[in-house]
């Protein structure tokens, strides 16, 4: 676990996502502000975060753990991303384009995951 969490492709990805999210919510109704937009910038917010803190540990497992987290932030944007989606709030071109990198980060974070798993 030598390299910076900046170097690694599922932080970088997160990263990406987090700003495809603050973009399209940019456009929801303005009483959304602090509702799902709101929440799901948090959600969104806490992928990248829980990568780069759990590399940051000094185990393992410290690091699955916080992967982990991760993973769920990355479960309740796609639920949100489909709540909004049903809502109207943008169109289904776009809420199929989100869903699709939230599928690619969640494959590639799954990898990693995987990569890293502690012994049973």
């Amino acid at each position: 676990m030598g390299q910076s969490y900046r170097e690694l492709v599922a932080w970088q990805k997160a990263m990406n996502f987090v700003m495809e999210v603050y973009r399209i919510t940019k456009t929801f109704p303005r009483d959304e502000v602090y509702g799902l937009a709101s929440q799901l910038r948090r959600s969104a917010v806490a992928i990248p975060t829980n990568i780069a803190e759990g590399q940051a540990r000094f185990s393992a497992n410290d690091f699955f753990f916080f992967l982990g987290r991760g993973r769920g932030a990355l479960v309740e944007v796609e639920t949100q991303l489909m709540i909004t989606q049903n809502l109207g709030y943008f169109s289904s071109e776009q809420g199929q384009q989100l869903l699709d990198r939230a599928a690619e980060l969640g494959k590639i974070l799954n990898g990693l995951i995987a990569s890293i798993r502690p012994a049973a």
